[in-house]
């Protein structure tokens, strides 16, 4: 389909005639070789061209697919001043649309307003996870109209490399079908802290599940070894691994930006990455953690030339895009907090002199910047030489020529509402959902008297008192019950536990204390002294489940789950298949006293990694 084509399919705006473009433009010429487009194009460059390249940002899209205006609550630019005034051509996209069409609505209007800039580089558009039950805007987002999956903790709960390579197809055909062609992800840092706040989006504790499930996501979202028009490009992060963190606290934030390894194994957090290169990943994302008594300089992983350039480039001979991640130059307020760059270790530099920090590192673009006058100033007072940018310049816009956006930068915007979030994509995420769901206990109601069987799984039909689940959907599978009293069994979701913090956007990031608090240990112990009692928590980080344990007759745990798939599972209309993917640690002590880089580590775990029941 062409460029024209599709566009006119999906919008009533005049398309620039192809031919005519190429016969001016000799870069559009597709049977020349890629890297000799790249130099046609770089030759015809402006300086400002080039520095509007090397910023990524965060972008909104307007009310049904227009073109967003300035947004003052999140501080951005109107997509006009992104594109034409800053020259910029690559977004993460922020937000969650009603509909598929709407997305690719607007991304066609993107790209036409691309198309009418002096070389017409086509927009890369990118996002954060949007496939799951979770929405954290420094994370990822809720699946809207996207088929809805486990996080990746649950997907490695399946322990299946098969339907996570499944998975990235399907996304893969989801996020093309709208316009999004670079993915910020996978995550595969090793989640050896427990109480990181950022588990969830990992394959777990294990470097070889870790691999395994990373280089199965990438093949799936780069659709295989046939990498090109309709692939999504991944970036894989955060290198050099982000899980080691100091007391489990995230660097986003000033109170977590060190990264520790008192057991010495910072080589072992390579071995997913290792896996990604393989798996043919086109870009890596570091974190901003910076390493504290190591060989490397204490400064965050985004400065770090001995990461970087020695460590990535060099011993792993890696040529494809680095892109840091958000907000390593500018200050910034972020729901109306101020929110410090994350500089970590460089925060007494400029923004110009932590600009030149990240491009001498070996990194090409900036994440959550868009200050392109800055780094055209640099190269004004001869700080940064055109050279250095042509370099990173090269990368840039190879990817954009291998993803095929100079020969159809439009989508179908009448098939996207048909292709994403299909009745075959949902019907697969469902399933999955319900292969993550893992059984941790499961005892007999000793109160009832009647059998010594244990209560999973549950007959349909009894009288269910449930928490956390919508009555319509749990009449599907029992008589919804007001009280525990009235109940056969009682079903409460809980929410894995953290600490509440001082701004909103921290609270995004859950993190602190593991225990859960004394009120809800004690309302869970209230209802199974009445009633048999299943407890699911919603496990994005190891919760100190004793407690529930004890008093509930069975403890199940998920990684995003509807409350359908998981009464599918409890009531045996599908089999119990999940496996933990960390351990789940006996205490807070045991938490406190083990080192943040080693996996397994917590002392006497109540439940080991892989554990689960069977119903």
């Amino acid at each position: 389909m062409t460029e024209a084509s599709t566009a006119l399919s999906a919008d009533t705006t005049t398309i620039p005639d192809a031919s005519a473009e190429a016969s001016a433009r000799p870069w559009l010429d597709a049977s020349l070789p890629i890297e000799e487009r790249v130099e046609l194009l770089l030759a015809e460059m402006t300086l400002a061209e080039k520095a509007g390249l090397f910023f990524q940002t965060m972008i909104t899209m307007g009310e049904d697919g227009e073109l967003a205006e300035a947004d003052p609550t999140f501080g951005l630019p109107s997509n006009r001043e992104y594109v034409v005034d800053k020259r910029m051509t690559h977004f993460n996209l922020l937000g969650v649309a009603p509909t598929a069409g709407a997305i690719a609505r607007w991304h066609n209007r993107l790209q036409e307003l691309a198309a009418s800039t002096r070389l017409g580089i086509p927009v890369t558009i990118s996002t954060d996870p949007r496939h799951s039950f979770t929405e954290n805007p420094g994370a990822a987002m809720l699946a809207g109209p996207f088929s809805q999956w486990p996080d990746s903790l649950g997907l490695a709960a399946t322990r299946d490399a098969a339907l996570v390579e499944r998975f990235g197809d399907i996304a893969r055909q989801e996020y093309t079908a709208v316009g999004i062609r670079v993915a910020l992800h996978p995550q595969v840092d090793l989640a050896t802290e427990p109480r990181w706040s950022r588990a969830l989006q990992t394959f777990g504790e294990d470097a070889e599940v870790s691999g395994e499930l990373g280089a199965a996501y990438i093949r799936g979202f780069q659709n295989g070894e046939s990498f090109g028009p309709g692939a999504v490009s991944t970036m894989v992060k955060h290198f050099p691994g982000g899980g080691p963190q100091k007391d489990g606290e995230d660097p986003h934030f000033a109170y977590g930006r060190e990264q520790v390894y008192p057991g010495d194994r910072f080589e072992l957090h390579l071995k997913p990455f290792e896996a990604a290169f393989d798996a043919g990943v086109r870009q890596v994302m570091p974190y901003y953690g910076m390493p504290v008594g190591t060989e490397y300089e204490e400064v965050g992983f985004g400065f770090n030339k001995s990461v970087l350039t020695g460590l990535l480039r060099e011993r792993y001979g890696f040529d494809g895009i680095v892109c840091t991640d958000w907000g390593l130059v500018n200050d910034a307020a972020i729901f109306g907090q101020p929110f410090p760059a994350r500089a970590w270790g460089v925060e007494h530099l400029t923004p110009a002199e932590r600009m030149i920090k990240i491009l001498d590192a070996g990194a090409d673009q900036f994440g959550g910047e868009a200050c392109p006058e800055l780094l055209l100033e640099l190269v004004a007072d001869g700080r940064v030489s055109e050279d250095r940018l042509d370099t990173s310049a090269r990368r840039l816009l190879r990817e954009k020529f291998a993803l095929g956006l100079f020969e159809d930068r439009y989508v179908d915007a009448e098939a996207a509402d048909a292709i994403v979030g299909s009745a075959q994509f949902r019907a697969e995420g469902d399933t999955a959902q319900r292969a993550s769901i893992t059984v941790l206990s499961n005892r007999a109601a000793a109160a009832a008297g009647e059998t010594d069987a244990p209560v999973l799984p549950f007959a349909r039909g009894v009288k269910l008192y449930v928490e956390g689940i919508a009555s319509d959907v749990a009449a599907a599978y029992g008589e919804v019950v007001a009280t525990p009293a009235e109940a056969d069994i009682a079903v409460l979701r809980l929410q894995a536990p953290f600490e509440e913090r001082a701004t909103m956007f921290e609270n995004f990031f859950h993190a602190g204390s593991l225990e859960f608090p004394d009120a809800v240990v004690a309302h869970v112990a209230e209802v199974a002294a009445s009633v048999p009692t299943v407890v699911d928590v919603f496990l994005d980080r190891p919760a100190i489940l004793g407690p529930i344990v004890e008093s509930a007759h069975a403890v199940v745990g998920n990684w995003g789950a509807s409350a359908a798939a998981l009464l599918d599972v409890l009531s045996g209309v599908a089999p119990a298949q999940g496996r933990l993917p960390f351990d789940i640690p006996s205490s807070m002590a045991a938490v406190e006293a083990s080192r943040p880089d080693v996996p397994f580590d917590t002392a006497d775990p109540l439940f080991r990694f892989g554990h689960g029941l069977s119903l």
